[in-house]
């Protein structure tokens, strides 16, 4: 054979020599040359193959077959040896190790049923949870990729004043390069608002077309306490709670109202509506009256949304038995997200502030854990969660959003040092996750 490989490579030579030297009229020649050697070489191939079993005959590299029998060892675990492992397997001896494995076993289940005991009676949440945010390794330096200087949420009260004195110094030196990311830019915009309704308005900046002289006769606290219609719809608070309940077109299409069952010390569309003043917000928060019609506004505007009041005394809120229609709705129509974001705010304004955090986490469920409400997630993420006036609970639900979030690398609602710190514990806990059965809703729900 090897005799008959010489012979092939030296004709072949010898015709490329050919064509090389020779002529155009020569090309047909040589590929007909060329084609018969070919096909003298594949029979010669087909009669030698069987009888000689010979591999340098196959055209390219052998195979290595290892692989396909014999599975790859993983990363920190040892090489099984297949002859001793069938010999473990048919050792005469077998049975008598039957009892020590199924003592093992129990212990072995007895061990995680106590631990997951403990971890269930916890909440699922480690003993770090709480104080965690507080600790030196979350306090974030302007130098951070997504510091913004508006956001308080990882300042201390130590640090808010002299972190304050460094964000004109920080603005005034440019844009990082974050800054340029769309996602960060319009967080950004939107925390600008939030810091300054947080701080109780410390710098209230109002068009002039906007102002309107300061009524002493407070249209706001009146108005909830049924002394006073609304402007220009001419609707008593009683009225909205009667009549406008359950009536979803007037509630999605007339915008006059929402000023009024929701009043801020900013101004709305509706110039005719005034916004609160320092005097209403005292008088508002000691009437037992007004507190109660502005609970039963929320519920009525909470019945629109699809959703409804769990618990009156921690607010816990849950969907409505109308939800499919009522999320379609607010998800098609996302001026409500506004709406949502004067509700949360009215709620820190007027007493209700340990309604907030139980409304803006369950928008944080329905739109990244269950994927609903896709046109308001950008809202939740950059409105509703920093409408949160407790910070320990605006920086859980920050942390909740950022372990529901699937692309992690583009979350931008909070400092690059602090989600490094949660991506190192985020290993351990999906570990005991799985080790306990857990799936992402259970997750989500402890």
């Amino acid at each position: 054979m090897r005799t008959v490989s010489l012979l092939v490579g030296l004709v072949s030579r010898l015709i490329f020599i050919m064509a090389w030297f020779g002529t155009n009229k020569l090309y047909p020649v040589v590929e007909w040359l060329w084609r018969g050697l070919c096909f003298l070489w594949r029979c010669i191939r087909g009669v030698f193959r069987p009888l000689s079993g010979l591999r340098f005959l196959s055209l390219g590299w052998p195979k290595d077959r290892g692989s396909q029998e014999e599975p790859e060892a993983q990363d920190g675990e040892k090489p099984v040896e297949r002859g001793y492992q069938q010999e473990v397997q048919g050792a005469p001896g077998e049975g008598q190790h039957e009892a020590a494995a199924a003592k093992r076993a129990a212990h072995t289940d007895r061990e995680l049923a106590c631990k997951r005991a403990r971890f269930e009676e916890e909440g699922g949440k480690s003993d770090e949870d709480d104080d965690e945010s507080d600790n030196e390794d979350y306090q974030v330096e302007t130098s951070d990729e997504f510091y913004c200087g508006y956001d308080s949420t990882w300042e201390t009260e130590e640090q808010q004043e002299p972190q304050r004195q460094q964000e004109g110094a920080f603005r005034r030196s440019g844009r990082r390069a974050a800054s340029r990311h769309y996602k960060f830019s319009r967080f950004e915009s939107a925390a600008k608002d939030m810091q300054n309704y947080r701080h109780d308005y410390p710098s209230q900046m109002i068009p002039q077309r906007w102002i309107k002289p300061v009524s002493e006769d407070k249209p706001n606290l009146n108005f909830y306490l049924g002394l006073q219609c609304s402007v220009p719809d001419g609707a008593y608070i009683h009225d909205f709670h009667n009549n406008w309940y359950g009536d979803y077109d007037t509630l999605e299409y007339v915008h006059s109202y929402i000023q009024w069952l929701f009043p801020l010390q900013e101004p709305g569309v509706n110039y005719e509506a005034s916004t609160l003043t320092k005097e209403e917000i005292k008088e508002f928060r000691q009437s037992s009256t007004a507190k109660e019609n502005l609970l039963k506004s929320y519920k009525l505007m909470l019945d629109f949304y699809g959703i409804e009041l769990c618990d009156e005394k921690t607010g816990e809120v849950r969907r409505a038995p109308n939800w499919r229609e009522r999320f379609h709705n607010l998800n098609c129509h996302t001026h409500n997200s506004l709406r949502i974001t004067r509700i949360l705010k009215c709620q820190g304004t007027l007493g209700y502030p340990h309604y907030q955090a139980p409304l803006v986490r369950f928008f944080l469920q329905e739109t990244l854990v269950h994927r609903e409400l896709p046109n308001v997630k950008d809202s939740v993420l950059n409105y509703f969660m920093f409408a949160v006036l407790d910070k320990r609970q605006r920086r859980k639900l920050i942390k909740f959003a950022y372990l529901n979030y699937d692309r992690k690398e583009e979350f931008v609602w909070c400092p690059k040092k602090v989600q490094m710190r949660w991506s190192e514990k985020l290993a351990p806990q999906e570990e005991m996750h799985a080790e306990f059965g857990l799936n992402s809703e259970d997750r989500a729900r402890n």
